[in-house]
């Protein structure tokens, strides 16, 4: 293999500034401010890693950065990890993108902060698509797991990206949320934002839920060298990508020392606004929301409202009325491994105005409901109905009505929570 003055590889697959890019993005250990530091001083990545230890030495760097550098000079400017990224690229195993190339999120380039480059598999687009990031608990009660994946199907559904960071709990139910789409045109609207080097997956048993999102049009993403391994240093720098891809950011459930509270900071330092979820105020796993709503986070009790307050997105589907939004009868379905909710989101009069056509829940029911059941099943939604609207949606009497809600609920059906009946997720 051919070699230039500075040591990379005559290769036509990345030009000379690319490899430099990648090589000094190793040599000061993912330092964004040291990158920057350096490319002042020098102008270019090439220019960069070409110069004399000594000039490094000059700009005060980290003890550790001006190791490497050394390490690299002395290896005769030949870098190990820019060879096996190539080898791993040549493979296909992942793909780049750079901060000068188009398919670098423009989102991106307004935080103070940007990686210069981006490790990804699957759809480069969708990181330009417009998102809301969705973050919440890793250990979240039931309830706020059914509201996330249905949250995220409705603003999938009607145009959303959902990014989320691929963790256990609310980012799981946020990506399988978007994924719940029966229409080829809507599937796959989902960003995973990585806190571990691309080639890996944490945890590991997501790995099917990552491999879903890459086959179904998503994109998984990571500013880390591909074979790092996650620690907890790399989630916060992991959030304020997932927040810095977004319009706009929903905490469902987080405590108040959540992690979920760093991506909400990151959003509204970024001057985005942060949406957050009310619970029980006796919900300890929800006491960060409810603190982001008395510092100023919107509360959201639809996505509906997202939608309404995200003014600077354009549903594909609104028509000329603004924040009206009209759908068209959707079926939800849910490959492997989402199997934990096909629920849809209701299109109740009293709770979404201006939704004109309900969606189908038929291929979410259980299918061995005796008929009366099952047509009461369909009429519940995540949201909740009291007696006197179903009664009047129904038709049928108090007594009668009572006494299926009562069947539905020991079947585990159906819940009520707050004097209303919603549907239980199975």
């Amino acid at each position: 293999m051919l070699l230039s003055p500075t040591g990379l590889s005559l290769n036509p697959m990345l030009t000379l500034t690319q490899q430099a890019t990648l090589v000094l993005w190793q040599l000061v250990n993912l330092s964004v401010t040291s990158y920057a530091k350096l490319l002042t001083a020098f102008h270019t990545p090439t220019q960069a890693i070409a110069t004399s230890l000594s000039d490094w030495q000059a700009l005060n760097l980290h003890a550790s950065h001006l190791q490497r550098f050394s390490d690299y000079i002395q290896a005769g400017r030949h870098s190990t990890f820019l060879a096996i990224t190539l080898q791993q690229l040549a493979q296909g195993e992942y793909q780049v993108v750079f901060y000068d190339e188009p398919s670098y999120p423009a989102l991106l380039k307004q935080l103070y902060d940007p990686p210069p480059v981006l490790f990804y598999q699957g759809n480069v687009q969708a990181l330009s698509m417009p998102q809301l990031a969705i973050v919440g608990s890793r250990k979240p009660t039931p309830h706020a797991s059914k509201i996330t994946f249905d949250m995220a199907q409705f603003l999938a559904y009607e145009g959303l990206w959902i990014t989320s960071g691929l963790a256990e709990g609310i980012d799981s139910q946020a990506h399988q949320g978007a994924l719940a789409q029966n229409e080829s045109n809507k599937q796959g609207r989902t960003v995973a934002v990585l806190g571990n080097g691309i080639r890996l997956c944490y945890p590991k048993h997501h790995q099917g839920l990552k491999q879903q999102i890459i086959a179904n049009g998503g994109c998984v993403v990571s500013e880390l060298l591909p074979d790092m391994p996650s620690n907890k240093h790399h989630f916060p720098r992991r959030n304020r990508l997932v927040a810095g891809l977004s319009l706009g950011t929903l905490v469902v459930e987080a405590a108040l020392q959540s992690g979920s509270l760093i991506t909400a900071k990151c959003a509204n330092d970024q001057g985005k606004q942060v949406f957050a979820i009310p619970s029980h105020i006796d919900n300890h796993n929800a006491k960060g929301c409810h603190q982001l709503i008395r510092e100023g986070a919107t509360l959201i009790d639809h996505p509906q409202q997202i939608l309404e307050d995200l003014s600077v997105f354009q549903s594909p589907f609104a028509d000329n009325h603004p924040g009206v939004i009209e759908r068209t009868t959707t079926k939800v379905v849910s490959s492997q491994p989402i199997t934990k909710s096909e629920a849809n989101l209701s299109t109740d009069s009293a709770a979404i105005t201006n939704v004109s056509v309900a969606p189908d829940f038929s291929q979410a029911l259980p299918t061995n409901l005796p008929a009366h059941l099952l047509q009461l099943l369909n009429q519940l939604d995540w949201v909740g109905q009291d007696m006197d609207a179903l009664v009047e949606r129904s038709g049928l009497d108090i007594a009668t009505l009572t006494g299926y809600l009562v069947e539905l609920e020991l079947m585990g059906h159906i819940m009520q929570h707050g004097g209303r009946y919603l549907r239980c997720r199975t």
